[in-house]
C-alpha cells in the first residue's frame, strides 16, 4: 500500500494507474469493521481502491469533539494493509484547506442540510459537502463507497454529485453492526461500561417501530413517543426519530412505497444515531450486516 500525503504525490500515484478503474473510501480514521467493509465493497468497483484519512474540522461544530477525536493512524494503516487498499491519503488540514478557514468555499446541499442532524449540527453537512468536493476533485474517482449508517450524510452527498454533475458512482453500504445490534461507529469508544449495555436499545426500538410499520400501521406520531419514552426513561437524551421518504427525506406520505426511521441520540458522551429501512412486508434485520 502507497501512502502519500499530499495532492502532488496522490496525483503521481494515480497517474501511474491512469488505465484502473478507481473506488474511493473516505474516512476519519479511528477504522473499525464497517469501516474495512466499505473498504472490500470499494474492491469489488475498482482496481484501484484508494482511501483517505482526515478528520476534517469544517464539519465540527462549536463545543463538539474535534480535539478528542480518537486517532489511531498506526492501526489503521495496518488494517488497510491487510484489506488490500493499494493507496493510502493522508492530507494534512493545510493541504485540504490552504486558506484560512473564514476564506474557504463551502458547498451547501440546501434544505436537505439543515434537517434532522443538520438542525442539531448547524453548519455540519456544509462541512461534509466541502470535504467530499475537495476529496472527489483530488482523487477523481470513478466510484466512491459510503455506510448507510449515516443516511442523511449519504443523501447530502448524492444530491451534491448529482447537482454538480459529478461523473462520480455513490455507494451506499449497509450498517455493519455489532453482535448486540449496536451501529458501528468510532465514537462508540465514548461509551462507558454501563452505556455500552443501554445503547442496543436504540436499534431494537427500531425495529420494533419498522415492525409495526411494516404490518401497515401508520399511527406514526404515537409510535415516535412510544420510542421517545423509552429510549428517555433508559437514559438517553432523543434527539429526534422521523419517519420519512429515504428518497426525499420528507414525512413518509400514505401513497409512499417504502420508508426509512431516522433516530439520533445522546447517550452520555456518544451522540448515536441509526436508521433503518421499511419497505412492507419487511423482511428481518433490513439495512443490516451482521458480524459473526
Amino acid at each position: 500500500m502507497l501512502v502519500v500525503q499530499t495532492l502532488v504525490e496522490l496525483r503521481a500515484a494515480l497517474a501511474a494507474r491512469r488505465k484502473d478503474k478507481v473506488a474511493f473510501v473516505p474516512t476519519m480514521g479511528n477504522l473499525h469493521a464497517g469501516h474495512l467493509a466499505l473498504v472490500r465493497e470499494a474492491r469489488q468497483h475498482g482496481s484501484c481502491v484508494v482511501v483517505s484519512i482526515f478528520v476534517n474540522p469544517m464539519q465540527f461544530g462549536a463545543n463538539e469533539d474535534l480535539e478528542q477525536y480518537p486517532a489511531t493512524l498506526e492501526q489503521d494503516q495496518q488494517a488497510l494493509q491487510a484489506e488490500g487498499a493499494d493507496i493510502l491519503f493522508l492530507p494534512s488540514v493545510k493541504e485540504i484547506y490552504p486558506r484560512p478557514m473564514q476564506q474557504q468555499i463551502r458547498i451547501e446541499v440546501p434544505e436537505i442540510s439543515s434537517l434532522y442532524c443538520g438542525a442539531s449540527r448547524p453548519g455540519h453537512f456544509v462541512g461534509v459537502a466541502t470535504v467530499v468536493c475537495k476529496l472527489f476533485n483530488m482523487v477523481q474517482p470513478d466510484v466512491a463507497v459510503f455506510g448507510k449508517k449515516d443516511f442523511q450524510q449519504l443523501l447530502v452527498i448524492r444530491r451534491m454529485v448529482a447537482d454538480l454533475a459529478m461523473p462520480v458512482e455513490i455507494v451506499g453500504v449497509a450498517t455493519v453492526r455489532e453482535n448486540n445490534g449496536l451501529a458501528m461507529s468510532s465514537r462508540n469508544q465514548y461509551l462507558s461500561a454501563e452505556e455500552r449495555q443501554i445503547a442496543p436499545l436504540l436499534y431494537g426500538q427500531l425495529q420494533a417501530m419498522a415492525q409495526v410499520l411494516g404490518r401497515g400501521d401508520i399511527a406514526i406520531s404515537a409510535l415516535q413517543k412510544s420510542m421517545r419514552n423509552t429510549l428517555d426513561e433508559a437514559g438517553f437524551i432523543t434527539d429526534y426519530i422521523e419517519v420519512l421518504n429515504p428518497q426525499t427525506l420528507l414525512p413518509v406520505a400514505a401513497d409512499d412505497q417504502s420508508m426509512i426511521i431516522l433516530a439520533a441520540a445522546q447517550l452520555g458522551r456518544a451522540r448515536l444515531i441509526d436508521n433503518i429501512e421499511v419497505t412492507p412486508p419487511l423482511q428481518p434485520d433490513v439495512g443490516s450486516e451482521r458480524l459473526v
